[in-house]
């Protein structure tokens, strides 16, 4: 098994969340483009600002790497309005995959037709670019029953509005791998959560991301039928070790 085309190796951390400055986080950066380039992961996954520079990186490299980018990043909470320009302007830069958190906080306090619509709409923009879109529903904010319920919705959403041969580019995705937890449980891609997901989006794919932090977990969460991971430790995960990095 090429573990490595499983793996969305992750840079989202602003300077200030990395406690760097600006330039130093653009080092991080690039260095995270170079070595996803150079360890051939299925994709580096960064932020809107840096997609225009991975693309250009990855051409002058001739690879064939995909570039991710996330969209209202990491709390979901924007009006559809921004999702869209937001989405437009990574579509633009080049990016080929889509992951916009989904307004899960809508979600819980019943308004399920506003996440249909922002599901169909912006679905319908990534699609229609030829797009990879990836729906981020933070398990680790939702109760087993919501897990169920928003996997559902969004598989419904998918299936009632687009062709069949579509599916396979419209992932549900556990976590930003940002969210606290009050408890401090883990706040990504747990064994219960994704099964459920599994269970529930399905024919969906389902992206697992937080949390993995070793070979085995991933293989694990491939067993399973995790079609993509996002991890902030690609490299260590395909060399078999261990590693700390929460997301």
């Amino acid at each position: 098994m090429n573990i490595k085309q499983y793996l969305d190796s992750t840079y989202l951390k602003t300077a200030s969340q990395a406690g760097l400055s600006e330039s130093e986080n653009d080092i991080v950066v690039k260095h995270a483009i170079t070595e996803a380039v150079n360890e051939g992961f299925k994709l580096i996954m960064i932020r809107p600002e840096y997609v225009a520079l991975a693309k250009e990186m990855i051409l002058n490299a001739n690879s064939n790497l995909n570039v991710g980018t996330v969209i209202d990043f990491p709390e979901g909470k924007s009006d559809l309005e921004t999702k869209i320009r937001q989405a437009n302007e990574a579509i633009v830069n080049g990016a080929d995959d889509l992951d916009f958190v989904c307004n899960y906080e809508a979600f819980k306090d019943g308004n399920a037709e506003l996440v249909k619509q922002e599901v169909l709409i912006a679905t319908q923009i990534g699609l229609a670019n030829n797009k990879t879109v990836k729906w981020i529903i933070e398990t680790a904010a939702l109760t087993e029953k919501e897990i169920i319920q928003l996997s559902s919705l969004i598989k419904n959403v998918v299936i009632s509005n687009f062709k069949e041969e579509d599916y396979t580019s419209v992932f549900v995705k556990s976590s930003t791998g940002f969210y606290k937890t009050p408890d401090g449980s883990p706040n990504g891609a747990t064994i219960p959560a994704i099964i459920m997901m599994l269970e529930n989006a399905s024919p969906l794919p389902v992206k697992a991301a937080g949390g993995v932090k070793s070979y085995e977990e991933a293989l694990e969460m491939i067993r399973l039928g995790v079609k993509r991971i996002g991890t902030s430790s690609a490299k260590a995960i395909a060399n078999g070790e261990n590693t700390s990095n929460q997301y």
